[in-house]
């Protein structure tokens, strides 16, 4: 130890020098690499979503590279009407702060100004859990699905800590910077009216990596997502039309769900078990009918006397059985610090899924697409859901509103 720490220094610096001079030699080349890729790389760090408008934004605009969802209830000493001007202070508060940080610019009581001056596409979505009508005395007024899902049979769920809250914020950016400091804004000026229960960071493809019409892949390596509503669909099966609840028109509903993978487990398959559990190629997505990613799987093929695509398989179990299974689907990986397990081993990873679902109706469209996948899904062996909530994703607001002003009035 002795000999190479007395001569590690030296030759260090003698590294450095001549690494420097050789540098020098290649200068020009250097600086032109530099130049040129400063000219031809593009900037995103200032693009804008507008915050205004009928819906909230986060919803239907395209998602951006990274996620916060932070789930979280409203405290009061008092009883309904206290717990109604916490929520409303709660609304006022996220209005104002959220249009100005989607703006570029600080929100009211922003200690750190200079991290909101790149917006980087960042959106703030508001939704309720059942919670903030119940204990606000606003019952009436709760939309007919807005209720926890069935406990299905491939559920373990860790409600603590994962689990339905009153409140939920979606921050979404393209720049972890902007959410971190986005998240930070958003609870601490609301600190005393509500309590943090938790915060689900997710991730997909950094913007410019690809092309923003490919669909993503999770971390499984399976493409993920791509049956999926377009724009001519939003109205009717996204937005809601106020026909039962009139203040909540322009409004919708969200299904959260935590997925755990056991990628352990899941890499110990051949890529061609992986493909009939899923139902597509790896590779590029396509049904194992054939055809291409976004070609319609054919479920009466058959191959070598067995079908094509196993009637176990995630996409046989998830195709809808009528028009109105279908929502809108905007998931995120998660990837964060394994833990150990009961018996105190560490795996090898702790990551999986953050699936969010879009749709007018839960129990019409969202519920009968699950029930099936949890009874017999190929994918629930290296799957596991451990966290789920439901949401009303408030309408949006005009400027000068407020969101849920509707709901209050």
């Amino acid at each position: 130890m002795a000999e190479s720490g007395g001569g590690g220094p030296t030759l260090r610096r003698r590294t450095l020098f001549v690494g420097a001079a050789g540098l020098a030699g290649l200068g020009v080349g250097v600086k032109a690499v530099t130049a040129h890729a400063s000219d031809e790389e593009p900037t995103h760090g200032r693009d804008v979503v507008e915050f205004y408008g009928d819906h909230q934004a986060g919803v239907t605009t395209p998602p951006p590279a990274h996620v916060n969802y932070v789930g979280l209830d409203l405290v009061s000493s008092g009883g309904e009407r206290d717990m109604r001007a916490a929520l409303a202070g709660v609304l006022q508060v996220w209005t104002e702060d959220a249009a100005r940080l989607t703006a570029g610019d600080p929100a009211l009581a922003d200690s750190e100004p200079d991290l909101a001056r790149l917006p980087a596409r960042v959106t703030v979505t508001v939704g309720l859990g059942p919670g903030a009508f119940t204990g606000t005395g606003l019952e009436n007024r709760r939309p007919r699905w807005l209720h926890p899902l069935p406990r299905y049979v491939i559920d373990r769920l860790e409600q603590r800590r994962w689990g339905q809250t009153d409140v939920l914020l979606q921050i979404c950016a393209d720049d972890p910077i902007t959410i971190a400091h986005a998240t930070r804004v958003l609870t601490a000026n609301v600190a005393g009216r509500v309590r943090l229960r938790w915060v689900q960071r997710g991730f997909r493809n950094a913007r410019g990596t690809q092309d923003e019409s490919v669909t993503m892949r999770n971390l499984m390596g399976q493409v993920d997502g791509t049956v999926n509503l377009g724009p001519a669909d939003h109205d009717s099966l996204v937005w809601d039309d106020g026909a039962e609840q009139p203040w909540f028109a322009g409004g919708t509903s969200m299904v959260l769900r935590r997925i755990a993978m056991n990628l352990d487990t899941w890499q110990e398959l051949d890529p061609r078990d992986q493909e009939l559990s899923v139902g597509r190629r790896i590779a590029d997505g396509a049904p194992l009918s054939g055809g291409t990613e976004h070609d319609d799987p054919d479920f009466e093929a058959v191959v070598d006397g067995l079908p094509a695509i196993p009637a176990s398989s995630h996409i046989a179990r998830a195709r809808r059985r009528s028009e109105v299974e279908r929502f809108l689907r905007r998931g995120y990986n998660y990837d964060d610090p394994p833990e150990p397990d009961a018996t105190g081993n560490v795996p090898t990873s702790n990551s999986g899924l953050l699936f969010a679902s879009y749709q007018r109706d839960v129990d019409a469209q969202y519920a009968p697409v699950q029930a099936r996948l949890a009874e017999h899904d190929a994918l629930n062996r290296w799957t596991t859901p451990i966290g789920s909530a439901v949401y009303a994703i408030l309408p949006g607001a005009r400027r000068g509103e407020v969101l849920g002003a509707g709901l209050l009035r």
